[in-house]
Formats: C-alpha cells, structure tokens, sequence
C-alpha cells in the first residue's frame, strides 16, 4: 500500500498533470464567463433583432406536449462555441510563436559548425601553398 501512494504521489505532482488541473480549472471558469456573455448579452441582442416565431428565447412548439424546438438554447451554445474556439485558437497561436521564437535561438546556437583541427590544419598548409605560388 505504501508503494501505491508513493507511485500515486509522484504522478499527482508531476508538472503535467499540475498543469493540466489547472487549466481545467481556468477553462472552467472561462467556460462560465462566455456562457454568461452569451446568455446574457448576446443573446437579448439577438432576440430582438430576430423574428419572434424564431427568435432567441423563443420556442418552436411540437405535437404531444413536449418542450418543443429550443432554436435560442441551439444558436447560444453556438455562439459560445465559436467564442471559446477562437480564443484557444489565438493562445495556441501565440504559444506556438514563442515556441519556434525558442527553437529558432536554439538552432541559431547549434549551427555555428566546430570545425575539426586536422581540417583547419589543412586549410592552412592550402593557403600557405597558394600564397607560394
């Protein structure tokens, strides 16, 4: 038993799944904030603007008792699909920049090429040799 916990403990805290608790958390609550925008922002806009037989808020009634069609509840939760889309979109984006930004010094560093003494040898007695002619 006392292994298990040991084990579990060192994959509990083991940055990755740190990292991700914790963007689930944030993804949670930012989850929570676009519904709210959506549901109450947006949404008032639209029904407004929109044809009250469809609106948002609105509706479409069906045989047999049922809720019927729920178009305002459908066109929100689109919406706050496209918000939370973009804006992983624009953070992936921007850490992939930083990303190639980090690899582009690494490489930078890696490329100067480590010329072998032997070869510098002879790219001396080659230029001498020039030089003598």
């Amino acid at each position: 038993m006392k292994k298990f916990i040991e084990e579990f403990k060192a994959f509990a805290f083991r940055g990755n799944v740190v990292d991700l608790s914790i963007g689930v958390l944030i993804g949670g609550a930012f989850s929570a904030l676009v519904a709210s925008f959506t549901n109450d922002i947006i949404n008032p806009i639209l029904a407004i603007l929109g044809d009250p037989a469809v609106g948002l808020g609105w509706v479409i009634p069906l045989p047999g008792g049922s809720d019927g069609i729920l178009i305002g509840d459908f066109i929100g939760a689109i919406i706050n699909f496209l918000i939370m889309a973009f804006v992983i979109f624009i953070i992936m984006k921007s850490l992939n920049k930083l990303a190639a930004a980090g690899k582009k010094q690494e490489e930078e560093a890696v490329s100067e090429p480590v010329k072998d003494p032997q070869l510098e040898l002879l790219e001396e007695i080659r230029d001498l040799l020039k030089d003598q002619k």
